[in-house]
């Protein structure tokens, strides 16, 4: 590359410029936790309501984080007149069900990652929203933070030149976690931690037309990790993505994009925030600033992005579009069938 290497600053809002919005919580587990803190500590959004199946786990959770009101169903939260959006943090196999529940009840809707068990239901899950005249927004979290402006800036600013290769991997020992060795609430590495490799080459590629994959299964049936060729991008046709994901041992979690001109670096774990360094072919690099908000607390970039959309009275993401939310689910179903992996009841 040719000239002093520049990385471009991120364009990204700060969350405390998002309007508020009254925010209901269902299923209070780890996540939502998180997700509390992040909102709490970075945004003017509130959470007026938090509703599990356990009245005992909402009051908790209402106490711990000073929200008003607890409910023991999730038909009771979403039905809560006070509540505008719903942030739906259970398992990945009530994903479809919990959203819809809100959707119809009104409510914009927050939905952890991966969106759905399947391209299915996750194209019934948009197409209910668009109906309904909500927003159905997935909480693949990466897709907000400031990291992923500069990331997409250097690619379409061509700094890397032709990009030709994505490379990025996600491993956690996680085989201790219930929900993700259980095939009736969707377990395996793909859907929990895979998705993050699989959505950061679709962000920087686009989406493929070949998906390759083999896998290693748990006793159960689910994935235990995964290795994945995803290839034929449209607007890059010449790039490859070589992906990886496992819940069996902890890997760097790096990702890493390589153009014709220079390499772009995403130190682990990628999908956190954190800083993006620009490599040239002779060794020279360059860093962004660090990142303002660190760790899980990055998490409030996707709440304030959608209670900036409903303010703006918009009808879609263009961080990350609900269609493309549904064609992921269609890459991550293809990896499943070639892997071996099939859910109880899809």
């Amino acid at each position: 590359m040719t000239g002093p290497m520049t990385l471009p600053a991120p364009r990204t809002p700060d969350p405390m410029s998002a309007p508020a919005l009254r925010w209901g919580i269902l299923a209070p587990g780890g996540i939502a936790a998180k997700m509390a803190i992040a909102m709490a500590r970075h945004t003017r959004q509130q959470i007026v309501a938090v509703g599990s199946r356990s009245l005992d786990r909402a009051q908790a959770f209402a106490a711990e984080f000073g929200v008003a009101r607890a409910y023991g169903s999730y038909e009771d939260l979403v039905a809560d007149p006070q509540v505008q959006a719903v942030y739906v943090a259970s398992p990945h196999s009530e994903h479809a069900a919990h959203a819809l529940l809100a959707i119809m009840a009104g409510k914009h809707v927050l939905v952890e990652k991966a969106f759905t068990r399947n391209r299915g239901e996750a194209a019934h899950v948009v197409a209910t929203a668009k109906a309904a005249g909500v927003l159905a927004l997935e909480a693949m979290w990466t897709r907000y933070l400031p990291r992923m402006d500069v990331v997409r800036r250097v690619v379409d600013d061509g700094l890397l030149g032709d990009v030709l290769t994505v490379q990025a991997d996600h491993g956690q020992a996680l085989l201790h976690v219930p929900r993700l060795v259980q095939p009736e609430l969707a377990g395996g590495a793909l859907l929990d931690l895979g998705i993050y490799p699989v959505s950061f080459a679709a962000f920087v590629l686009g989406l493929p037309r070949e998906v390759r994959a083999a896998g290693q299964l748990t006793d159960a049936g689910v994935d235990a990790q995964d290795v994945i060729a995803l290839s034929g991008f449209a607007a890059h046709p010449g790039a490859m993505a070589d992906l990886h994901t496992t819940m069996l041992a902890t890997t760097p979690t790096r990702a890493v994009i390589a153009g014709t001109a220079a390499r772009l670096e995403l130190d682990g774990p990628f999908y956190h925030p954190g800083r993006v360094r620009l490599v040239a072919p002779d060794g020279a690099w360059v860093e962004d600033a660090p990142a303002a908000i660190a760790g899980p607390e990055g998490m409030c970039y996707e709440a304030a992005h959608l209670a900036q959309l409903v303010a703006d009275g918009a009808s879609d993401s263009p961080l990350l579009p609900m269609g493309e939310s549904v064609a992921i689910m269609g890459v991550l179903d293809q990896i499943r069938e070639q892997v071996g992996v099939a859910y109880p009841g899809e």
